[in-house]
């Protein structure tokens, strides 16, 4: 500083120092999904910005996020969405990103929000609807085990934790409060929370939201309850089955409807057969997130992985449809089969690709 105000003199460099100090900045920080197996994951990055600028394409070192060699490393980061950073506050934002290759055309193999966009530009015109079920664990980091439960051992029996009350029921209630007012902070399409099945699970919903919308919204959402995490120091689990035994697995439970649906019963059968057809199943199996055999059973209100089903107000089949929805003849349907894990821009687009092909 004194090498400078020598070389510049006292006047000019008193000069640039105002309005080095009037200068206003931000802080963008940029997310995007990593190319992590089996279960990807989000990343993130913070960018300091002048008041005024937006932020713009960046990039990143591949080779640490699973996607990309050393020699090849660089994968370039495009700005798609942003909210407000509830955290920092301010001006501060959160950037949801996609990846490319470097000639900034080709999506990232990884980059599932592409299919996502492409569903959505092919049948967008039927107004797909999501309400996505985020399902998760809260894991106590000193035992390993959810909280709630006694250090190598057991709680009482699932039961009275569902939407439970009190201290011997519900354990991590000040995270789940925490991240709900972050998403909304956000503006995130948060519709509601509740405890969960087993002790230390719990529950927020995202939605009604498009199918690229929800995706950005409950990756974002779930970035925010990672962060929230950190402050309570508690790890953040989507593993469908974290508990083996006797207790419920973690899903993601899908509400979609179309225009259609929300105007008629013969659609709700229709997507209910299509999401049946020969080799369907399967494939949407396939993109449902990791450890589909563990926690579809037949048990712990699942239809069982390799078997088709959908009926009214029937948690133990592949698609439920409410008893609202059948009273009413309009509405729309539960895939009750994604698990927590899976990634919210895939199940988006096989649910619109595929009842949307059914419908057209």
């Amino acid at each position: 500083m004194k090498l400078m105000r020598e070389r510049l003199g006292e006047n000019l460099f008193l000069a640039l120092l105002k309005i080095m100090e009037n200068i206003v900045t931000y802080r963008a920080e940029y997310l995007w999904i990593d190319g992590t197996e089996p279960t990807a994951e989000i990343r993130s990055k913070t960018k300091i910005l002048a008041d005024g600028d937006e932020p713009g394409i960046w990039g990143y070192d591949g080779s640490s996020t699973n996607q990309a060699t050393g020699d090849n490393s660089d994968v370039v980061l495009k700005p798609v969405f942003q909210c407000p950073d509830p955290i920092r506050g301010g001006d501060n934002i959160l950037v949801m990103c996609e990846t490319f290759l470097t000639d900034q055309e080709t999506p990232h193999p990884t980059n599932t929000r592409a299919l996502a966009r492409a569903a959505e530009e092919k049948y967008g015109d039927q107004d797909p609807w999501f309400g996505l079920e985020q399902e998760y664990t809260m894991i106590d980091p000193g035992t390993g085990w959810p909280a709630g439960f006694p250090p190598n051992g057991f709680p009482a029996p699932q039961g009275p934790y569902y939407c439970g009350v009190g201290a011997l029921k519900i354990h991590g209630r000040a995270a789940v409060e925490r991240h709900t007012t972050l998403c909304i902070d956000a503006g995130l399409k948060i519709s509601g929370t509740n405890a969960e099945v087993m002790p230390g699970q719990w529950e927020f919903q995202i939605g009604p939201a498009g199918t690229v919308e929800v995706g950005d919204h409950l990756w974002i959402a779930r970035y925010l309850l990672y962060r929230v995490g950190e402050e309570h120091n508690v790890e953040i689990s989507i593993e469908a089955k974290p508990m083996k035994g006797d207790w419920n697995g973690a899903g993601m439970h899908t509400n979609f409807s179309t225009q259609a649906m929300r105007e008629g019963f013969d659609a709700i059968t229709a997507a209910c057969e299509s999401l049946g057809a020969p080799g369907v199943p399967e494939k949407h199996l396939a993109g449902y997130g990791v450890g589909i055999e563990d926690r579809l059973t037949g048990e712990h209100e699942t239809q069982r992985y390799d078997q088709f089903s959908y009926g009214v107000s029937d948690r133990g089949a592949s698609i439920r449809i409410p008893w609202q929805v059948s009273q009413d003849q309009k509405g729309y349907i539960e895939d009750r089969r994604p698990n927590a894990n899976a990634d919210p821009y895939v199940v988006a687009a096989l649910m619109t690709e595929t009842v949307g092909a059914a419908l057209a």
